[in-house]
């Protein structure tokens, strides 16, 4: 379209030369918040109730939580809100890798029309994992053109990761995340208390994410994590000693800030060269199809394993900082390979990232510890000869971690 005048004086709508195109320009503001907040569901916490009462109006929820958490913390929740006078559906969901689908996202909106929300004024409240955040996130973009949410993420990965930026996804077709949308939660509430409860092998899979930050921009973080690694992972970052507790606060906030410093100013990707790929290049087609065997922590340290070891043969790090890193994902008890690093299934995640990446790998690898840089050069022999060295390393040097069965 070739001019230029604003038609009718209204901004944003300009007409062509003969006044048969238009072209509507609009932006959107977005601002949401990511709160630290210990015991959200304590009686005389109100950040869900204020975030609720200043913005929509209405003393309706439509609430969704995973079965494991409403197991262990339904009772209580319940009582928070019955205590605050608000009135409140409830829906569980068991929910999984292997069912992160869209008939997860129908099941939910299904219960919400039950309910019957009004989008503008009762927004949903969404408490559980990272799986449970992608799912329930989606369906809060999708429903009526977009309904607000609030989340309370309940484990390490949630926590750190799928709760604090602004993708939602399910997976489709043996790919994971296929379908999605950006559609940040109006409220974050960071509880590190759930991770009381939490099995230590889902706490060390979180910890891979904390790892992918130290990793790629915050040295200091990763000498955090090389000092307090193990003990954050004996306490679950309930601080029950004054160390530990010290540690938890510093590393949630190092890896909460050092996530929403990258995400915040690309929030809707159009730079694709983006250093939380870390760890996401090969590791959506090893998990997938190793489902469900591995855990999403589990499948990215795998593949920062790998590009930690291809990193090393171009130069980038030196044998002290690449087996400092791998003994510190050994540390963590994460596994550092897994029989599926084949060049096959190698390429075919290349491949597929390529396509996700814009014809481009635009592959993070890092410099040294807490640097990052991109390549566009990796070919399937350089693949193969990483992964054949990767698998030696975790033998010989004893990094190996067992199998998840």
């Amino acid at each position: 379209m070739s001019g230029v005048d604003t038609v009718g004086g209204v901004p944003g709508v300009r007409a062509g030369d003969h006044h048969d195109s238009w072209r509507v320009q609009a932006l959107k503001q977005v601002s949401y918040e990511v709160r630290l907040r210990d015991d959200v569901f304590g009686l005389d916490r109100t950040d869900l109730l204020e975030a609720g009462e200043s913005g929509f109006g209405s003393r309706r929820r439509f609430v969704v939580v995973d079965s494991a958490v409403n197991a262990l913390y339904g009772a209580r929740i319940r009582e928070y809100f019955t205590h605050h006078g608000i009135d409140h559906a409830m829906l569980v969901m068991q929910v999984a890798e292997t069912v992160k689908d869209f008939d997860s996202v129908a099941r939910i909106v299904a219960e919400m029309d039950a309910f019957g929300l009004a989008r503008r004024r009762e927004p949903m409240i969404v408490i559980g994992g990272g799986v449970l955040m992608d799912v329930a996130g989606l369906v809060a973009s999708l429903y009526r053109r977009g309904t607000p949410f609030l989340r309370v993420p309940t484990t390490l990965v949630g926590l750190i990761d799928a709760g604090v930026g602004a993708k939602t996804g399910v997976n489709f077709n043996g790919h994971k995340n296929r379908l999605g949308t950006y559609a940040p939660a109006d409220l974050t509430l960071l509880d590190r208390r759930f991770l009381a409860t939490l099995d230590r092998r889902h706490v060390s899979n979180g910890m891979a994410e904390m790892l992918k930050i130290a990793l790629i921009k915050d040295a200091a973080l990763f000498d955090l994590l090389e000092r307090s690694g193990r003990l954050l992972l004996d306490e679950r970052f309930q601080g029950h000693t004054p160390a530990g507790d010290q540690a938890a606060t510093l590393a949630l906030r190092a890896a909460t800030q050092g996530m929403l410093e990258e995400l915040g100013p690309n929030l809707w990707e159009g730079r694709l060269e983006r250093c939380v790929d870390y760890g996401h290049t090969f590791s959506p087609t090893v998990e997938m199809r190793a489902l469900p065997s591995l855990l999403h922590g589990e499948a990215v340290c795998v593949d920062m394993a790998l590009t930690t070891v291809m990193a090393y043969r171009r130069g980038l790090l030196d044998e002290t900082q690449r087996d400092r890193i791998l003994r510190l994902m050994a540390e963590l008890e994460l596994p550092t390979w897994h029989p599926l690093l084949n060049p096959a299934v190698l390429e075919c995640a290349l491949r597929d990232t390529v396509r996700h990446r814009d014809d481009q790998q635009r592959l993070p690898l890092p410099v040294g510890i807490g640097g990052v840089t991109f390549v566009n050069d990796v070919t399937v022999d350089e693949l193969a000869a990483a992964a054949a060295m990767q698998r030696r390393l975790c033998e010989d040097l004893a990094y190996a971690q067992p199998l998840r069965a």
